[in-house]
This record gives C-alpha cells, structure tokens and sequence, in this order.
C-alpha cells in the first residue's frame, strides 16, 4: 500500500522520458540511501550521547586540576 505521496511521485515520474525517469531514480537513490546513514549515524549518537558527555566532563575536571596532558599524535 503506498501513501498519496509516493502515487503522485510515480504519475510524475511516468509523465517523463524513460531516460530522466533512470536519472531521478538514481537520484532518489542516493538520496535515500544518505537518508538511511544519516538515521543509523543518529541511532548511533543517541545510544553513546550520555557517554561522551561523562567523557566531556571528566576531561574538564581533569583540566582544571591540571592532570591533563598534551595529546602526542605521534603515538595514536
């Protein structure tokens, strides 16, 4: 069952040579697929959000009491 939204994309697109038709298609591919990581990447955040905060304030702790050290990239 698709919704108004997607019937009156398709009866645009039908309206279009068969050519444009592959370009949007392709263009709406990458658009969804953008639309996917963009979502897995927010999942993803909001599961560790309340850890890098912990870490985000525990580095200013540490830097206000002077324990922190330069970071050496060198040796990442």
């Amino acid at each position: 069952m698709s919704s108004p939204a997607i019937a009156t994309v398709i009866k645009m697109m039908e309206s279009l040579s068969e050519d444009i038709q592959e370009r949007v298609a392709e263009h709406l591919r990458e658009y969804l697929e953008d639309l996917q990581d963009e979502f897995k990447w927010n999942k993803s955040l909001n599961k560790t959000q309340q850890q890098l905060i912990a870490s985000a304030q525990s580095a200013k702790i540490e830097i206000a009491e002077g324990l922190a050290k330069p970071m050496n990239y060198e040796n990442l």
